[in-house]
C-alpha cells in the first residue's frame, strides 16, 4: 500500500516557504518533536512542547508555543482519528557562518502524516534487535535533545538489517548500550527496570518519561544508568518506547532471548498506547 503524502504548513501556512538559507537547512539548527494522534487529540501535548522549550533554551535560543501554534496543532489533531503531527523548529536564517544571529525568527513546520500500518502487528508480537556496527558520538551539551542533526541515525538505518531482525540496538564508543535506532530502551530483572543514561548521547524521549511515572506508580525500581552490551544477559524482559509505536516488547537482542514482562501490555492500555 502505498503510504499517503504528507501535509506541511510553515509558520500557519498550508505548504509555505522556507527559505533558502534557513539555519535548520544549513546546519541542522533546530530540533522537533513527534506526536501522536488518538481520537482526535494529540497525546502529551504538554510533554512534547515543554521538551520543545526546554531543548531550544539548550541550543541558545528562545521559542515558548504560541496560542495559534497550539490552536493549529490540536485544529489538525481533530481531523484524524489517528496518524502523527511533527513539529520541527529551525533558528530561522541568518548569522555568519555557524556563529548564529544575536535574534532570530523562529521557523516552525508542521506536517502531518500517518502511523505505519506495521507498528499495530509489532505490538502483538514483539520484535527483535541487533547490534548496529555504526556507535553513537558522545556530545553532553546535545544529548538528550531531538535536535535536527541525525545524520548518525540517517547512517544507523543505511545499513541493512539481516532477515528476521527489525532494527538497530545502538551503542557507544564505550560498548555501553544507548537506544534503539528510534526509540528508548528498557531493561527489566523482577521488580528493577534500568533504562540506559542519555547523559553523553541518544535522545530522552517523551514516551520514555511518561513509562518511568507509570511505572514509578506501578511499584517498580526504576533506575536510569549506564548499561554495557555485555551485560543484556542479566535481564530477563526488554522492550522500547517512543511516541508512535508506544511500548513495543523485545523478543531477543542478537541471540539473547527475552520473555515479554507481564505489565507492558497493561501500561500500554493505561496510556491509550494501543495501535
Amino acid at each position: 500500500m502505498t503510504e499517503r503524502p504528507a501535509k506541511v504548513w510553515v509558520n500557519g501556512e498550508f505548504y509555505g516557504h522556507i527559505a533558502p538559507l534557513d539555519r535548520g537547512l544549513a546546519y541542522g539548527d533546530g530540533l522537533f518533536a513527534t506526536m501522536r494522534i488518538v481520537q482526535g487529540k494529540i497525546a502529551f501535548l504538554s510533554a512534547h512542547l515543554e521538551r520543545l522549550t526546554q531543548g531550544a533554551k539548550r541550543l541558545g535560543f528562545s521559542w515558548s508555543p504560541s496560542l495559534n501554534l497550539v490552536t493549529q496543532l490540536k485544529h489538525l489533531a481533530k481531523t484524524e482519528v489517528t496518524g502523527c503531527l511533527k513539529l520541527l523548529l529551525s533558528r530561522g536564517t541568518g548569522g555568519r557562518g555557524y556563529a548564529a544571529p544575536e535574534t532570530c525568527v523562529i521557523t516552525e513546520v508542521i506536517s502531518l502524516h500517518a502511523i505505519p500500518s506495521h507498528y499495530s502487528i509489532w505490538q502483538q508480537t514483539g520484535i527483535s534487535l541487533t547490534c548496529s556496527p555504526i556507535k553513537l558520538s558522545q556530545q553532553p551539551r546535545l544529548a538528550g535533545i531531538k535536535h535536527l542533526n541525525r545524520l548518525e541515525q540517517v547512517l544507523i538505518k543505511s545499513e541493512t538489517l539481516l532477515v528476521g531482525y527489525e532494527d538497530w540496538l545502538v551503542i557507544d564508543g564505550l560498548d555501553n548500550i544507548v537506544e534503539s535506532s528510534m526509540a528508548n530502551l528498557f531493561f527489566v530483572a523482577d521488580k528493577h527496570v534500568v533504562t540506559p543514561s542519555i547523559s553523553h548521547s541518544g535522545v530522552a524521549g517523551v514516551m520514555r518519561e511518561q513509562v518511568i511515572y507509570a511505572l514509578i506508580e506501578a511499584g517498580y525500581d526504576v533506575e536510569a544508568r549506564p548499561i554495557a552490551y555485555s551485560h543484556l544477559c542479566r535481564y530477563q524482559h526488554v522492550f522500547m518506547t517512543n511516541s508512535l509505536v508506544g511500548i513495543l516488547d523485545i523478543n531477543n537482542v542478537d541471540d539473547i532471548h527475552f520473555t515479554h514482562a507481564d505489565f507492558t501490555h497493561e501500561i500500554r492500555r493505561a496510556l491509550h498506547l494501543t495501535l
